[in-house]
């Protein structure tokens, strides 16, 4: 055709180039139909385009004085533009031996003049043109207004391409693009089985103690350095994106089978721990890779991600460098992220939460002299949820506060209830290190004790060993707060936790309440009946008041008061009961010594 075609290679370079700024098929910009107009005035000609040039075809951007939106490329002027990657000036079609038969010169078109328009990368992705019906030909003053009108074509490219779209660190694309692409990747329902793979360098945590005493330089360079090393492992054909501020994400084309994808991720993985803890500045890194399957011809993205997110959590949680996407585990991370939502619209109704009481016996005696209030919710949609679920993952928030108001509340409106019925109990409720570490909580509950006019020894707080062990100084404090103005400290789940009989001695506290694993099975087991024989003497001889958990049988019962136990709590004697329940239960029950 009289000039030198590009080479397969840098062709399929160009070709790539140009979808990545996804130009092609996109609806009429302003912006580029601007400078379309510009030229057409400027040279005073009826047709101008921004043509750019795919594999087959011109496809315009822009267009003035044309009603198609392509071309083909075959004899098309501005593949010759893109192919030499120089401005051409045609004076007359029907004069030129390789355009005279070309679609052009037969709609009538006699006069061409283009100027390339080229990336920083030296890819020509098209031309800058101007078309006339009569021949005609251009100053050396007009080419270069056509060049720079080109330039003004490719200034705004690169701002629509990076704006909101390329991470400025790496310089990769962003979040935002990847969505986009996964969108796409939808639409090719070819039938090959694709993953998005998610890359977590470091975990959040690390990081923001890393820039706290290092600075976000650091992290920066090593998301630079993170890019090269991926990229290397990944290869130019694969597109890698940077999703967040230390994770990387990219879309797998792969064979079936999970075995084959992890082995290639492991690899990864190893890659990377090896070449950033070489860097100068040592940083405590712990690559994890998520991968999550994408459904072809489905709806994908944010929850694509999200879901290649949560295998690089799991990953992370099991100690594993990779974890393949598990619905049970994304259902049972979707559950507790559903609970804590849900539980926030529960403490403002205050309509799906209610206490129940269990009794606790005197032993001496067989009467009841107490309850435990025990939280129960019963979710419109999900029925009732234990508290074994939800109270763990309440704790972790900052619910675990308006959570133990709540039950503080309830239990003082039902203590001022019974006291009117004639019905003397003392009530406990359960309170978690969350909770203690709120510097005025004991001074709130004296001051809503003294408000409703309950005296506060009928009220009881039940701390875990666990909670003691945690800002010592404070939690003492605050339980020695409570202890002088009459209100009773129980040290909950005895046995389970870290604390010694030596270190109980010095906490200000009134009862230890044995965890119930040592008592269930009592009858039957005989070393356990000698560990909890000397857990009631020696806490007794510190000066505690003991309580037995989990009775379940008769022969646990009178074991225990053979030691001289004081309490006993379970459900040999009852399971928690609501308050009319409760009431009923009273007035039959009492345990003969």
């Amino acid at each position: 055709m009289g000039y030198e075609m590009a080479s397969t290679q840098s062709e399929n370079a160009r070709l790539q180039a140009l979808k990545q700024l996804r130009l092609l098929d996109t609806p009429p910009a302003e912006s580029f139909d601007r400078i379309t107009r510009m030229a057409s005035q400027l040279f005073d000609l009826p047709v101008a385009a921004i043509s750019l040039t795919d594999s087959d075809r011109q496809w315009f951007k822009s267009r003035v004085g044309v009603e198609h939106w392509e071309i083909p490329r075959d004899r098309a002027p501005c593949g010759e533009v893109t192919d030499t990657t120089s401005s051409l000036m045609i004076p007359d079609l029907l004069e030129h031996p390789c355009y005279r038969n070309s679609p052009l010169a037969q709609s009538g078109i006699r006069f061409y003049a283009g100027a390339p328009l080229t990336t920083r990368e030296g890819f020509c992705l098209g031309a800058m043109c101007v078309l006339g019906t009569e021949p005609r030909q251009i100053s050396g003053q007009e080419q270069g207004a056509l060049t720079d009108l080109a330039a003004m074509v490719m200034a705004q490219v690169e701002l629509q391409h990076a704006f909101g779209r390329v991470d400025a660190v790496t310089g990769l694309p962003n979040r935002h693009q990847l969505l986009e692409d996964l969108h796409d990747q939808a639409s090719e329902a070819d039938g090959q089985p694709r993953h998005l793979a998610l890359a977590e360098v470091i975990d959040a945590l690390k990081m923001s103690d890393t820039v706290r005493v290092l600075g976000i330089g650091i992290i920066e360079d090593l998301m630079r350095e993170a890019t090269r090393v991926i990229s290397i492992n990944l290869g130019i054909s694969t597109q890698l994106y940077h999703v967040g501020s230390a994770q990387f994400a990219w879309i797998v084309q792969a064979p079936r089978g999970e075995s084959k994808l992890e082995d290639g991720f492991q690899h990864l993985s190893e890659q990377l721990l090896r070449h950033l803890s070489s860097a100068p500045v040592r940083v405590s890194l712990n690559p994890v890779i998520g991968v999550a399957p994408l459904g072809v011809g489905q709806s994908l993205g944010e929850d694509a991600i999200r879901m290649a997110h949560n295998a690089a959590q799991e990953a992370r949680l099991t100690g594993h460098p990779v974890s393949i996407y598990s619905v049970a585990a994304d259902d049972h991370h979707r559950r507790r992220f559903r609970l804590l939502s849900d539980m926030r619209a529960a403490l403002i109704t205050g309509q799906e939460l209610s206490l129940v009481y269990q009794p606790r016996i005197d032993l001496s005696t067989g009467a009841c002299i107490g309850v435990e209030a025990l939280i129960r919710w019963k979710h419109p949609e999900l029925g009732a949820v234990s508290p074994g679920e939800f109270i763990p993952l309440v704790e972790q928030t900052d619910l675990a506060g308006p959570l133990t108001a709540w039950v503080i509340a309830a239990a003082i409106r039902q203590i001022v209830a019974w006291r009117a019925m004639a019905i003397d109990l003392a009530v406990s409720v359960n309170v978690s290190v969350a909770n203690l570490d709120q510097p005025h909580f004991a001074t709130d509950l004296i001051d809503q004790l003294r408000k409703a006019g309950v005296n506060p020894s009928v009220f009881e707080v039940e701390v875990t060993e666990s909670a003691l062990i945690k800002n010592r100084s404070h939690v003492e404090e605050q339980l020695r707060t409570l202890q002088n103005a009459g209100i009773r400290v129980a040290i909950d789940d005895f046995g389970t936790g870290y604390s010694s009989l030596s270190y109980l001695r010095h906490l200000p506290a009134n009862i230890v309440k044995i965890d119930q694993s040592f008592i269930r099975n009592l009858a039957e087991d005989l070393k356990g009946q000698t560990l909890v024989q000397h857990l009631i003497e020696l806490s007794q001889r510190l000066g505690f008041r003991v309580v037995a958990e989990g009775v379940e049988s008769k022969e646990a019962y009178e074991i225990l008061r053979c030691w001289r136990c004081e309490e006993a709590q379970g459900y040999w004697m009852s399971r928690p009961l609501v308050p009319a329940d409760l009431q009923s239960w009273l007035e039959t029950k009492i345990f003969g010594i």
